[in-house]
């Protein structure tokens, strides 16, 4: 199986909605903040490895908890996740935290805090040159 193949990128989506599920319903871990959500997840080709990445509305430092408390939750995701999929072979899940909403967020308000110092003067000039397009 290739890596782009259909049935890979169906895969990465069945086990992305098992892990969302898993996370939200069956983990009472402390530690898991409850916004918490799996953006991504991407199986290797041999059904072996999956790299799940996990994004938290929230600070750095409940951020960093959320994924240890999944790190330590593995083996039960992964228990979890047999019963949920039905793959031959279930794989081993690993997290990753991914910060590129966050990231996403900071670009807009940094473009936003630059364009508001522009001058009104280009804002009338574009609503001119509509005007005169109609």
């Amino acid at each position: 199986m290739r890596k782009n193949s259909i049935k890979n990128t169906r895969i990465n989506g069945e086990v992305q909605k098992a892990l969302s599920e898993i996370i939200r319903a069956d983990l009472k871990d402390p530690r898991i903040h409850p916004m918490t959500s799996v953006v991504l997840a991407q199986v290797t080709p041999d059904l072996k490895f999956c790299k799940a990445y996990i994004s938290v509305l929230g600070s750095e430092e409940q951020a960093q908890e959320t994924i240890r408390g999944l790190r330590s939750a593995e083996g039960y995701i992964r228990t979890q996740l047999a019963k949920k999929v039905n793959l031959r072979i279930t794989p081993d899940v690993s997290f990753v935290l991914d910060q590129s909403i966050e990231y996403g967020v900071r670009m807009s308000k940094l473009i936003d805090d630059v364009t508001k110092d522009l001058p009104s003067d280009v804002e009338e000039e574009d609503r001119e040159d509509s005007e005169e397009d109609r």
